[in-house]
């Protein structure tokens, strides 16, 4: 069991650790760029940068599947849409990563993960796009960037000490950590959590448990079981992303981000319903949520 001593993420908490204040422009509210999106699962790709606008964000721009870019540039048309090669399955792989250098020489956060699919596919992805990252650009992983990470070059990973954030559920925290997905390790949130921030020197947000590399931890107030549908993990993605491109170190972002997107679904919990609500109408909620914590 783990004995850190955890904080708890509360309304007041968060108002005493402000986020950086507003900035008069687009650029200078930060750049994200989320690489994702595969033919199947463009909206996951779609949620998480809408995720990143409606917590601040100024400039989005989706990498996604060549074959869904027109779509879905169509779709969000606040963001700028790029086409990746597809492999024969429509899953993005590591050809054509040169293409996004330009955008990666822009961005201030890069979030990978939502909608991919294909493991080896994302774990070649991934091996080369990380080394072409500005040694200031922050990087957000999830969904299959996630189970994929354990067999990327640790040094490459390394590097990225002190601007990485994951945002595991409980079976991704068991790929990350090499347990069993029925270990009774993960019984413990916060302990696994500790232990991947320790391994992967990132800051860790898994299901309401929340860690640093340093030591430190913390444990949301907000959230419930509604919050388990399809799509709610690249909300929380984006969220993070999001206050992370408007200037928030990473731990800053993790607790923000995640405390945003459980107070989103409690709101619609008290609405909707517990398991009734859409990881699209989390969205509509995040604004409101973070004009409240910021007045």
């Amino acid at each position: 069991m783990s004995t850190t001593e955890r904080t708890v993420v509360t309304p007041a908490l968060l108002r005493g650790w402000p986020l950086p204040g507003d900035a008069d422009s687009k650029d200078a509210r930060g750049a994200v760029l989320v690489v994702g999106g595969a033919r199947q699962t463009p909206g996951a790709a779609m949620l998480a940068g809408l995720a990143c606008l409606r917590v601040g964000a100024g400039r989005l721009t989706l990498a996604v599947g060549g074959s869904v870019a027109v779509a879905v540039g169509v779709a969000v048309p606040e963001s700028a849409a790029i086409g990746m090669p597809e492999t024969a399955h429509g899953r993005i792989g590591a050809s054509g990563v040169d293409a996004l250098d330009d955008e990666l020489g822009r961005a201030t956060v890069v979030l990978v993960g939502p909608g991919l699919d294909g493991a080896d596919e994302t774990a070649e992805l991934l091996g080369e796009l990380l080394p072409r990252l500005g040694e200031d650009t922050a990087v957000v992983l999830d969904a299959f960037a996630l189970g994929v990470l354990i067999d990327v070059d640790p040094d490459v990973v390394a590097a990225f000490d002190g601007r990485l954030v994951l945002t595991p559920n409980a079976g991704e925290g068991a790929r990350l950590l090499g347990l069993d997905p029925d270990s009774p390790e993960l019984d413990d949130l916060a302990d696994v959590a500790a232990r991947i921030a320790a391994r992967y020197g990132a800051v860790v947000s898994c299901r309401g448990a929340l860690a640093s590399p340093d030591g430190r931890a913390w444990e949301s107030s907000t959230g419930s079981g509604g919050l388990a549908t399809s799509g709610s993990g690249d909300v929380l993605a984006g969220a993070v992303a999001g206050v992370l491109a408007r200037g928030a170190d990473p731990a800053q972002a993790a607790c923000w981000g995640t405390h945003l997107h459980g107070a989103a679904g409690d709101r619609l919990a008290a609405r909707v319903g517990q398991r009734s609500f859409l990881a699209r109408e989390l969205l509509e909620e995040l604004p409101a949520v973070l004009t409240e914590l910021e007045a």
